[in-house]
């Protein structure tokens, strides 16, 4: 008897030796997890757009301007805008805090005011003119930006401060400005009519359109639905998912080949749902490609073979047969989201990147390509065409001295490499490398 009960009570101090592991293996587990997400809070990388982490961190190396003041910024170059994503989207600190408190939607970008387009109203100025008109139209920019920064800090305290402490002021530094720039071109011209019409600026509800173009091409929402000039079979995630499965998995078109898939079918992995993780299985169409006269091409003009540690330098890139126009946030969820899509003259819409990392070895492959590059930078500017054109790109600095590997290459609207017509043509991309004293 005394044997039995000794046996009962070594079987239940087994199991409560057995539930007090679990119990601590799950609170290990829990904690693991809640590390996990804490540290890829900033890539804002959830199954949804409304989740928001429970802790803000700061962006990679890379991800912000260098003013770190978030996902987008712009510059004047060349006679026109040039936005720059960067990090493809990913939030600073700030931005992440007033999504987290409530003070602003997920998707919002950095720049919320939004001011009617001067460069587009102008006659064609006069040479004798340029360097004043240009100089007033960058000031433009900068009287936005500082308007950005001030909405940014304090725009939570209503609609009335926002109209009397941000838009007036700036409308009125606008009408300055605008004044500037007619009498800069009355003094060798015609005086331009009408530029005092394009100072009052607004307020975007929710700017999360991804460039110039964004609210006329769908942006985000855009991506999501299938882009407006797709087919319906490539009409961005659903309609990747539903051609891709209609078109029969494994079926190999009549050939030989052994393909081994053509869509998710018999994946095991989890569906990709717009952000960048991997191990997932990609369903979104690859969608139109151009003939290979339109195929994209691109290259670096202009670079300096030598640097000093966080010295400021340039490049300096040409593209051609893209239209740079169409920038899906993937700090958004806009990854891999969307078909490729050709404007009306066939050519691809999409943005290019730029990226700076420093190589441990100039004889072998990098060891580490999940690293975040030095410097990272998304540009769309809403031009581009069949003809070569440029666009310039300020690098603040490298940090670490050795040999950088600067590279430069296209992307469709969720930052694919184009698609060519050949297997035998080259792709839109460029690398110079740079020495960093």
């Amino acid at each position: 008897m005394r044997r039995s009960t000794g046996a009962r009570r070594s079987s239940g101090n087994a199991r409560s030796k057995r539930l007090l592991a679990a119990v601590g293996a799950l609170a290990v587990f829990g904690g693991i997890a809640a590390v996990t997400q804490i540290s890829s809070a900033h890539e804002n990388r959830r199954t949804t757009t409304r989740n928001v982490s429970s802790a803000c961190v700061a962006p990679s190396p890379g991800a912000t301007s260098p003013s770190g003041r978030g996902s987008t910024t712009q510059t004047w170059q060349n006679g026109r805008w040039v936005r720059n994503h960067w990090g493809d989207g990913q939030m600073s600190v700030a931005e992440c805090q007033a999504v987290k408190d409530g003070n602003a939607p997920v998707n919002t970008v950095a720049s919320g005011v939004t001011c009617p387009d001067v460069a587009g109203k102008l006659p064609r100025v006069p040479d004798r003119a340029r360097a004043e008109v240009d100089r007033n139209l960058a000031l433009l920019q900068n009287q936005i930006a500082e308007a950005d920064r001030r909405l940014a800090a304090e725009g939570r305290n209503g609609q009335t401060f926002i109209n009397n402490a941000i838009l007036r002021p700036l409308e009125d530094k606008r009408r300055a400005t605008l004044n500037r720039i007619a009498t800069a071109i009355d003094r060798v011209g015609p005086r331009p009519q009408g530029l005092d019409q394009l100072a009052r600026c607004t307020v975007a509800a929710n700017n999360n359109n991804g460039g110039a173009n964004g609210g006329q091409n769908g942006g985000q929402n855009g991506g999501q639905t299938g882009a407006p000039t797709a087919s319906p079979t490539n009409g961005g995630q659903n309609g990747g998912q539903n051609g891709g499965q209609n078109n029969g998995g494994n079926n190999n078109g009549g050939n030989a080949l052994g393909v081994l898939a053509k869509d998710c079918t018999n994946s095991d992995l989890q569906p990709h749902d717009g952000f960048q993780n991997g191990n997932r299985c990609v369903s979104t169409a690859f969608g139109e490609v151009g003939a290979a006269a339109n195929n994209p091409s691109l290259l670096i003009t202009q670079f300096p073979e030598q640097v000093q540690r966080n010295q400021a330098f340039a490049l300096r890139v040409s593209t051609r047969n893209l239209i740079r126009d169409r920038f899906l946030a993937a700090g958004q969820g806009g990854y891999y989201l969307e078909s490729s899509v050709l404007n009306d003259q066939g050519l691809t819409r999409g943005h290019f990147h730029t990226a700076c990392r420093m190589l441990q070895s100039t004889d072998e492959a990098p060891s580490n390509p999940q690293d975040v590059p030095a410097f990272f930078v998304a540009t769309e500017d809403g031009r581009g065409g069949n003809e070569a054109d440029e666009v310039t790109i300020q690098i603040p600095g490298l940090p670490q001295s050795g040999t950088a590997q600067c590279a430069v290459w296209a992307g469709d609207g969720s930052h694919r490499v184009p698609m060519m017509e050949r297997a035998n043509q080259t792709p839109a991309f460029d690398v110079v490398r740079i020495e960093v004293n």
